[in-house]
C-alpha cells in the first residue's frame, strides 16, 4: 500500500518541528472524499495503580469479562517533518535523537501510539479493552492516560511499585516515539529505547497482581515485538505463561523487531521462539514472515510457521496493497485489499489486528473476517496518523459498501501455485476472471455477498459505539 503523509513545513527556530499539516493529492485508484469527525465515546472503567480482584465461575476458571488485553508498548508518538531520516550509525543516531529531544513540540503534534492504536481501534469495534504497561506522571503520561480514558480503555499498571524507579528518573517517564517523515514521505522511528542495552523499564522485575488478573480475565492476550524494548524476557514469558494457564487466546505480532530478535541475545531468541510456537494466532507482514522463515512466498512461510507451532491455530500474513491471507492446518483464505486513497499507513496493521480480534471473538467466517480487517486497515490509511485517528465507523462502512478490491489475478495465481492439498477460499468479484490451473483448488466467495453480510452483522450487533454529536 502506498504510504503518504501530510507535508509539514519547518518551524523557524527548529527545523525538526513542523508548523502545519497540508493534504497532498492522493494517487490510488479510488477517490473516497467523505470525511468523518473525531469520534468521542462514553467513558468506561479506568484503573491505574489499582488492584483488580479476580472473579471466578462455577468451574473455578476466571470469568472472561475483557475482550482484549495488550502487554506493554504504550507510548506517545510525536510526528515530525524532517529534512532526512536518522543516519545508520549508532553514534550519529544518538546525536540526532538528542537534537530532537532538546525541544518540546507543540501538543497538537502529539498522539497516542504503540498498542494504544490497536486498543482504540478494537474499542471502536465495540470490544472491551485493557492495556497493561507503564505510563509516567509527567505531561506526556497525563496526555496518554486522558486519551485512553476518553476511548473507554482500562489502564493497568504493570508494576506493583512504579515509584521504585524514582519519579525524577528517565526510566520512570512515559516512552516517546518520534515518528519522522522525510521529504519523500518515508517513515523513520526513533526513541530512547534504541540507545540502551537494557530494557526501558529494567526496574520492572515481575508482573503486578492486577496484570496477572487482567490477563486471566481477558479473552485475548496481545503482545508484539516492541515489548522486548521495555521489559526483561523473563517478565514477558511470565505474561505468556499466565495467558496459557488461564486459557486466554494468545495473539502475537513480532513486527519489525522479529528479524533483530531472531539474531539477538540467547534470551531474546528463546523468547521469540517460544511466542512463535505457543501463540494461537500469529500476525505479520509478508516481509516479516520472509525474514523469520527465509521463504518469500507468504503461503509457504505460513505453512512452515503452522508446522513449527505447538498451539498455533492461525497464521495471518498481510501483503500490503495486495491484501491478506489466513492459513490453518488444512485451509487457506485469501482476501484482496480494498482500494482507497492512502494518506498515512501508520496504525493500519494495528487496526487490522483489532478487526481480526473482533472477528475471532464473534466467530465470523474467516474470509469475512479477513475482508473486515482489510477494510478497517484501509479506513485507518485514509486518515492522518494513528491513535485517535484510527478507523471510525463511517469510513469502515463506506469502504465495505463500495467494495472496490484490488484483484491482481496474476499475483494470486502465482501465489496459489504453491498450494497442494489445502482447501483455498478466495474473495473475488468474478470467478470467471481467475483463469489458472489453480482454479480447480479454489472456492470463490463474492465480494458483494461477503461485505453485505459484514455490514449487516455490524449494524445488527451495534458493534460500533454511537458517535456523540
Amino acid at each position: 500500500m502506498q504510504s503518504l503523509r501530510p507535508v509539514l513545513s519547518s518551524h523557524p527556530k527548529n527545523p525538526f518541528l513542523p508548523i502545519r499539516p497540508t493534504s497532498p493529492k492522493l494517487t490510488l485508484p479510488i477517490s473516497v472524499k467523505t470525511s468523518y469527525p473525531c469520534c468521542k465515546f462514553p467513558k468506561k472503567l479506568f484503573i491505574r495503580h489499582t488492584r483488580v480482584e479476580a472473579c471466578y465461575g462455577k468451574d473455578n476458571a476466571p470469568l472472561k469479562n475483557t475482550d482484549v488485553v495488550t502487554l506493554g508498548n504504550l507510548c506517545v508518538d510525536i510526528v515530525l517533518n524532517v529534512p532526512s531520516l536518522p543516519p545508520p550509525s549508532r553514534e550519529d543516531r544518538q546525536r540526532y535523537f538528542d537534537r530532537l529531544s532538546a525541544s518540546h513540540p507543540d501538543k497538537k503534534f502529539w498522539e497516542a501510539g504503540g498498542n494504544s492504536n490497536l486498543s482504540i481501534a478494537a474499542a471502536r469495534l465495540g470490544l472491551q479493552c485493557s492495556v497493561m504497561g507503564h505510563i509516567g506522571s509527567e505531561i506526556y503520561g497525563i496526555f496518554l492516560l486522558k486519551v485512553l480514558q476518553e476511548e473507554g480503555i482500562r489502564v493497568v499498571e504493570i508494576s506493583d511499585d512504579p515509584g521504585s524507579a524514582g519519579k525524577g528518573s528517565s526510566s520512570y517517564q512515559t516512552l516517546l516515539c518520534w515518528v519522522l517523515v522525510d521529504p519523500l514521505q518515508r517513515h523513520g522511528f526513533c526513541s530512547s529505547a534504541d540507545f540502551s542495552k537494557e530494557p526501558a523499564f529494567s526496574w520492572i522485575k515481575q508482573l503486578s497482581r492486577p496484570v496477572m488478573t487482567a490477563i486471566q480475565q481477558s479473552k485475548i492476550f496481545f503482545c508484539n515485538g516492541y515489548v522486548f524494548d521495555e521489559l526483561h524476557t523473563e517478565v514477558i514469558i511470565a505474561a505468556l505463561n499466565c495467558a496459557i494457564d488461564a486459557q486466554t487466546t494468545v495473539f502475537f505480532d513480532p513486527g519489525p523487531k522479529g528479524g533483530s530478535l531472531s539474531t539477538g541475545s540467547p534470551e531474546e531468541r528463546k523468547t521469540l521462539e517460544l511466542f512463535l510456537k505457543s501463540s494461537d494466532v500469529l500476525l505479520m507482514t509478508s516481509d516479516e514472515a520472509e525474514e523469520l522463515t527465509g521463504l518469500s512466498n507468504p503461503i509457504l512461510a505460513g505453512r512452515l510457521l503452522i508446522s513449527q507451532g505447538t498451539r498455533t491455530q492461525w497464521v495471518i500474513i498481510k501483503i500490503g496493497s495486495k491484501g491478506s491471507v489466513l492459513l490453518t492446518e488444512s485451509s487457506i483464505f485469501c482476501a484482496p485489499a480494498f482500494q482507497v486513497d492512502v494518506l498515512d499507513t501508520v496504525g493500519c496493521g494495528d487496526s487490522f489486528t483489532a478487526a481480526i480480534a473482533f472477528g475471532y471473538l464473534q466467530k465470523m467466517p474467516k474470509i469475512e473476517m479477513l475482508a473486515l480487517a482489510n477494510a478497517v486497515g484501509a479506513a485507518t490509511a485514509t486518515g492522518c496518523g494513528a491513535g485517535r485517528n484510527v478507523a471510525g465507523k463511517d469510513k469502515v462502512l463506506e469502504i465495505l459498501r463500495i467494495s472496490d478490491v484490488n484483484e491482481d489475478y496474476p499475483f494470486w495465481n502465482h501465489l496459489l501455485d504453491a498450494v497442494s492439498d489445502e482447501k483455498v477460499v478466495l474473495l473475488s468479484k468474478s470467478e470467471a476472471c481467475f483463469q489458472n490451473e489453480s482454479k480447480n483448488k479454489v472456492s470463490f466467495v463474492s465480494v458483494g455477498s461477503a461485505t453485505s453480510k459484514i455490514i449487516l452483522q455490524l449494524e445488527e450487533q451495534c458493534a460500533f459505539p454511537k458517535v456523540s454529536s
